[in-house]
């Protein structure tokens, strides 16, 4: 019944435009928006647990497509994604993209405070010593990214930690196809696992 509510809730049309010039049936555009929830929470906030599920609220479109993308292309390795993404037609991918930027639940957070104070001084200043820029050059002073650069900003802390420490096993996987993922790589190897915790922890909290 919560789930009829909330889904609800989001229908603003009969019909979603496809980037192709077709319209997207409104039912299956809230079928495929009920089923991206069944995973990352019925207003896009994500899920902790064993294996922690990212919060796709107030994401970048841009961002989240080309997510997709990359599932389907190998350039990100996920078999449950790439199942997920490999049905969705091009406007599919834009109208789930776009609605999910509308979310703004609150964070979930789940990061030590005390390590907060060392995580924002990393986003905001990076690690010279270690070649590390600071995080807000690419996604911005409030953490909510910009087109192609996703939104940080109250990310579920245990999701950050595990994708910054498997970044090179997980991003970049086709060469022939480079993406912005290629910009992270030496970032993510040159952070410690300390520094990944403070960010990790600083960034869960961010509204």
């Amino acid at each position: 019944m919560l789930a009829a509510i909330v889904i609800g809730s989001f229908a603003t049309s009969a019909r979603t435009e496809d980037s192709g010039g077709g319209a997207i049936p409104k039912a299956e555009l809230e079928a495929k928006l009920s089923y991206c929830k069944t995973c990352h929470g019925l207003s896009g906030q994500g899920f902790r647990g064993a294996f922690p599920m990212p919060r796709l609220a107030g994401q970048q479109p841009d961002y989240l497509i080309n997510q997709l993308q990359a599932f389907v292309e190998r350039r990100r390795t996920n078999p449950v994604m790439f199942n997920v993404a490999h049905v969705l037609s091009p406007g599919m991918e834009k109208a789930l993209a776009e609605r999910f930027q509308t979310l703004n639940p609150k964070p979930l957070g789940g990061g030590s405070k005390e390590l907060a104070g060392e995580g924002q001084r990393i986003y905001e200043q990076g690690i010279p010593s270690a070649e590390v820029p600071p995080c807000a050059s690419c996604h911005g002073a409030d953490a909510k990214g910009a087109e192609a650069f996703p939104r940080l900003a109250g990310q579920l802390h245990d999701y950050i930690i595990s994708k910054l420490t498997n970044w090179s096993k997980e991003r970049g996987q086709d060469k022939a196809k480079p993406d912005n993922s290629d910009i992270m790589a030496p970032i993510a190897h040159n952070l410690t696992q300390a520094q990944i915790k403070a960010v990790a922890a600083y960034l869960s909290d961010l509204d």
